[in-house]
């Protein structure tokens, strides 16, 4: 992994080590390759009392680049059913894809999935759910979303 990007996750893991804003606790940071963070949304929503699991895997060009960003669906956890996410974990957000910043970070992610499901109206999937998870690759980055719908 590149120095800038080692400098920069030990940065954030050190401030959210620290003070994780509302919502969100570090379940594992062991290196600078992949972290999970659960998140809960505060509040009146469709979600309210359920805790849902961010993985984020990062390469050495972060956080030029995104990190590779999906919700955890295991034993453990569950993908929320939302019309922005896939049941494979797969989330169809611009940050993550062609509104990238590098002044964004993991903090910012996550706030920012707790936005998402906050504002959530009604629990769907994405339309093409079953087909996208037959054929999609193992990374997100991998697949050209169209950000079109900002009204979930």
């Amino acid at each position: 992994m590149g120095s800038i990007a080692t400098r920069r996750l030990a940065k954030e893991l050190r401030e959210l080590s620290l003070e994780c804003p509302t919502g969100i606790k570090i379940l594992s940071a062991n290196d600078f390759h992949t972290w999970r963070l659960s998140i809960e949304v505060m509040g009146d929503s469709l979600y309210q009392g359920q805790v849902f699991a961010l993985q984020f895997i990062f390469d050495a060009q972060y956080p030029i680049a995104s990190p590779e960003v999906t919700f955890v669906s295991d034993e453990h956890y569950k993908a929320p059913i939302h019309p922005h996410v896939y049941s494979n974990g797969h989330i169809c957000a611009s940050i993550l894809g062609t509104e990238w910043s590098p002044i964004l970070s993991v903090a910012a992610v996550c706030v920012t999935m707790q936005s998402m499901l906050a504002s959530c109206k009604k629990l769907e999937r994405p339309p093409d759910n079953d087909r996208y998870v037959r054929h999609a690759p193992k990374s997100p980055k991998n697949t050209r979303f169209v950000y079109d719908d900002d009204t979930v």
